[in-house]
């Protein structure tokens, strides 16, 4: 039997329980392998049955690999997955959809992009931290986040508000873990770059050279939380992680200078923000 590999944290430990949500593909799914590697059991979360069963065959019919079919924007379907599971070790938050739109869009699309993106992390959050809590355990709580949360590129506007709360909830669910277990149950924000998955795949057929593997996110993460790192900034291959700091600088700036709104796209703002980038 392969030995687990080394773990970045307490709560990645063999035999201990990691529920993944969104786990058939992409993020999840590299993140998933991850745990399992380290000798974790596994629960793949996702409403996909077909995905499920085909992520579950690449991972080798492992009997340390669960499946459960959960919508995550149903509150009742991931408390009865927590009741099902008891506690776990690990929580990764990760299910999202992408289309959503701008304030002019469908507002059918921005419910349900709320509903699986915001309310589907606190689900999860709500349903698996109290057992964590009153456990004696090492817990630990990832939610995925994204760039555009932080910086809010123009376009898809629902996106990035939900992953705009996505981080403020995780930034208040660290304080809240740290006030209640000191460093025993810990949060995390997963902050992708540009990542090949299955929700980009939808619009480009084959991965570009600028974006990242799943594999090469789920390796950031391990890597960000062996340091203890709260936010986990990926970059990619095209994107750096001063150019994104940078970038998270200058959104930051519109309100420190009380400039227009998203300045950066703004025509007036263009030679600013170029010579912001180079200096």
């Amino acid at each position: 039997m392969t030995e687990p590999a080394a773990s970045p944290h307490p709560a990645i430990a063999t035999a201990r329980l990691a529920v993944v949500t969104g786990g058939a593909s992409g993020i999840g799914f590299a993140c998933a392998g991850r745990f399992l590697s380290a000798g974790m059991r596994v629960c793949l979360v996702d409403r996909d049955e077909a995905a499920l069963a085909k992520a579950r065959a690449a991972l080798g019919d492992d009997d340390r690999v669960l499946t459960r079919i959960v919508d995550v924007a149903d509150r009742s379907e991931v408390e009865a997955l927590s009741a099902e599971l008891g506690p776990v070790a690990v929580l990764m938050n990760n299910a999202a959809i992408g289309s959503g739109g701008d304030v002019l869009a469908d507002p059918a699309g921005w419910e349900r992009l709320i509903a699986v993106n915001l309310m589907g992390v606190f689900h999860g959050v709500s349903a698996f931290l109290p057992a964590m809590l009153a456990s004696a355990e090492p817990g630990l709580i990832i939610n995925t986040g994204s760039k555009q949360g932080i910086t809010q590129p123009p376009g898809n506007t629902a996106y990035n508000v939900a992953k705009s709360a996505v981080k403020a909830l995780t930034e208040g669910l660290a304080h809240t873990v740290r006030q209640k277990t000191g460093t025993r149950v810990t949060a995390h924000l997963l902050i992708p770059g540009f990542t090949y998955t299955g929700m980009t795949r939808r619009n480009i057929p084959e991965q570009p050279a600028g974006a990242w593997t799943p594999d090469q996110v789920a390796q950031a993460l391990f890597e960000g939380l062996g340091r203890g790192d709260f936010y986990i900034l990926c970059p990619d291959n095209e994107t750096t992680l001063e150019t994104d700091r940078k970038r998270m600088a200058w959104a930051m700036g519109d309100l420190i200078e009380n400039r227009p709104a998203l300045s950066r796209w703004h025509p007036d703002y263009k030679a600013a923000f170029d010579a912001f980038m180079a200096g």
